[in-house]
């Protein structure tokens, strides 16, 4: 058995590795970027080491130091965690060539199974069905375009290299495809160092199901039942469970068969993914079922796998890399009840969930039992440099309705506050009348966020618990903070003490009267009929001094409450044009200063947590400036462009 590991990763999944690897007697040596130099990771291990700057390509994705991390601290292996290069064959060659152990496939293996034109050939050479599409990968526009053209519409881009969404689109037809292409081959870049590209039919009303497989440099390779993973927004996976709902035994045969088939083709070592769409819906026994790609290493989602099965994967992982044969035969694996797992990110729902940024202010996890996969705690900062996964939580039960119970449950029992999650879609999805039937499809979370998501009633309740807070922060001061003669609360010597105020709740302004009578509070909106307002004291809060602002937890959404701040002239109009919607870097500017662009014509590219998001211009009009240029860091917010909507003066 090996005695000690560096884990070249961050976050959930380095605390995962190190959770383990102590349990099996191995030293752990953590690395971290500038940005994580205070994060769990780093403390839970038994020695860390510093790799570089914030950004992922000059510390995590920087594999020379890494190994020269590895080799200083004497350690024997390198876990590499899931992403950043946890599928970079050519890092698990230098990896050896250093005389470190990979722990995962070998470099070979990787390149003919991890690159998926290479991995759909060695399928279509196994006798295992593929997705109709183009044979080979490039980065020419061109032939990508030809090959469209051939396929047909709707249609998949996906990059070659690695997985997880990066670097995949879908495009409903021609008028797409140019952009299309040029966006995907950008993120695969950043996600992956390969802009390589394939396309593929897309597949109608898909069920995506993964089998789990491993294999030892014995040649013995055994499977471990399937996963579901259906559930997704932006082909990012975000609810998954084992075994899948409806799954019939002669479907589980085929294509746990057919992964098998392709791992040993491989010659596969170590732990690994065959994923597989299932076309209509079904997972009847006749269902027609498609290869897509194969992910060389260990996946975001293996813990639902080891609930079912009791199996530590992370310690077979070890084992393997240790030249040990597999503990277990394929008879002797079983499985065991229904285990769910939900993703929570940074993400703003009322944004269309794009990934957000800040510093963890509250962090209180329900005491249910359910299992939790976390890197993060409170006080913890969010970086606009990694994925906007910030920890994960893993129901089993013996069925699987109690299942979705318990992780429901457990979601609405658990406070996060400071950045912006996707707690609310993650409960919707669990109480839908389709998931809980096993009716899905990989369109499905799309749809429901965008319909099904709309807050019922109002945000009183969340403004009036922001504001008592407010007041008792000190940022209005109420009579209680001080002298009443300094009191901006309209102190009267008698009486009833009324004030009119204004109040932002998520930077919209509202009008609020507030009323001091004796000790007690009393909140009304003007012009309404009805009682006041109750302060929801049971309604999750905290205050954030650093931009004096209260946020609130109300039916799992962050709300803000702040009071206006006095307006400076700063020379141009923030919403005078496009703005950052989140903390990034510029990936590319589309306009001029005097284009005329009309409303939904793209104005800039922002890159952020791994993903590119599109900035589009709000109404027609003309560019009057362009603010930023490619390559610039801008935070959240920050204007792009200037844009003098038709018939303004400018």
């Amino acid at each position: 058995m090996l005695k000690s590991v560096l884990i070249a990763n961050r976050s959930e999944i380095a605390c995962r590795v190190i959770a383990t690897a102590r349990r099996l007697g191995l030293r752990t040596v953590a690395v971290y970027s500038d940005a994580d130099a205070n994060a769990r990771h780093v403390r839970a291990a038994d020695e860390s080491v510093w790799i570089g700057a914030s950004p992922a390509a000059k510390s995590y994705l920087n594999g020379e130091r890494i190994i020269s991390a590895a080799l200083a601290a004497g350690v024997e292996a390198i876990h590499p965690g899931y992403g950043f290069l946890a599928e970079n064959a050519d890092f698990a060659a230098r990896c050896e060539a250093a005389g470190l152990v990979f722990v995962g496939p070998a470099p070979d293996t990787m390149r003919r199974i991890g690159d998926k034109a290479s991995a759909k050939a060695l399928a279509e050479a196994a006798g295992v069905p593929v997705v109709p599409g183009s044979a080979g990968a490039t980065e020419d526009g061109a032939v990508l375009a030809a090959e469209a053209a051939r396929i047909g519409y709707p249609l998949m881009i996906k990059a070659a290299a690695g997985g997880g969404g990066r670097g995949m689109r879908l495009v409903d037809g021609p008028r797409d495809l140019a952009l299309s292409i040029e966006s995907a081959r950008r993120e695969a870049l950043a996600a992956f160092g390969d802009g390589r590209l394939l396309i593929e039919r897309a597949v109608t009303r898909p069920r995506h199901i993964e089998i789990q497989i491993f294999g030892d440099r014995h040649g013995n390779v055994v499977h471990l039942f399937e996963r579901e993973c259906t559930l997704q927004r932006r082909h990012q996976k975000v609810i998954e469970e084992a075994p899948a709902h409806g799954m019939s035994v002669g479907l589980r045969a085929r294509m746990t068969s057919a992964a098998v088939e392709l791992a040993k083709a491989a010659r596969y070592e170590n732990a690994g993914t065959i994923e597989f769409l299932v076309e209509g819906g079904r997972l009847d026994a006749t269902a027609p079922f498609y290869f897509i790609e194969a992910n060389p290493r260990l996946q975001v989602e293996h813990p639902v796998t080891e609930a079912i099965t009791g199996i530590d994967l992370v310690a077979w992982q070890f084992r393997v890399a240790s030249g040990e044969p597999l503990p277990l035969a394929q008879a002797e694996i079983t499985m065991s009840g229904h285990a769910v797992e939900a993703r929570i990110c940074a993400e703003d729902p009322d944004r269309g969930f794009l990934p957000d940024t800040g510093q963890i202010l509250a962090f209180v996890l329900s005491p249910r039992d359910v299992r939790v996969e976390s890197g993060i705690e409170a006080g913890a900062m969010i970086s606009e440099h990694y994925d906007s996964l910030i920890f994960k939580a893993i129901a089993h039960a013996t069925a699987r309705d109690a299942a979705l119970d318990r992780l429901h449950a457990w979601l609405a029992e658990t406070v996060v506050l400071g950045v912006r999650t996707n707690m609310a879609l993650l409960a919707a999805l669990l109480d839908e009348d389709a998931v809980r039937a096993g009716e899905m499809d990989t369109s499905l979370a799309e749809r429901i966020a965008g319909s099904s998501l709309t807050v019922e009633g109002d945000q009183n309740a969340a403004m009036a618990r922001g504001i008592a807070l407010l007041l008792e922060a000190g940022s209005a001061r109420a009579p209680a903070a001080g002298s009443p003669w300094d009191a901006v609360d309209a102190f009267e010597l008698g009486g009833e003490r009324t004030l009119p105020r204004k109040v932002l709740v998520d930077n919209a302004p509202r009008d609020v009267v507030l009323t001091w009578r004796g000790g007690d509070l009393l909140i009304r909106i003007p012009g309404v009929d009805g009682a006041a307002i109750p302060v929801a004291r049971e309604l999750p809060a905290v205050y954030d001094p650093r931009v004096a602002r209260a946020l609130v937890l109300d039916r799992l959404r962050q709300v803000e409450v702040a009071w206006p701040r006095p307006v400076t002239d700063s020379g141009r109009g923030q919403a005078a044009g496009a703005v950052a919607p989140i903390s990034g870097r510029v990936a590319r500017i589309d306009v001029a200063a005097g284009d005329s662009i009309k409303a939904g014509d793209v104005v800039a590219v922002v890159e952020a947590m791994k993903m590119e998001h599109v900035i589009v211009a709000a109404y027609a009009g003309r560019v009057a400036r362009v603010l930023v240029e490619a390559g610039a860091q801008v935070a959240n917010g920050t204007p792009l462009a200037d844009i003098v909507a038709d018939g303004a003066r400018s």
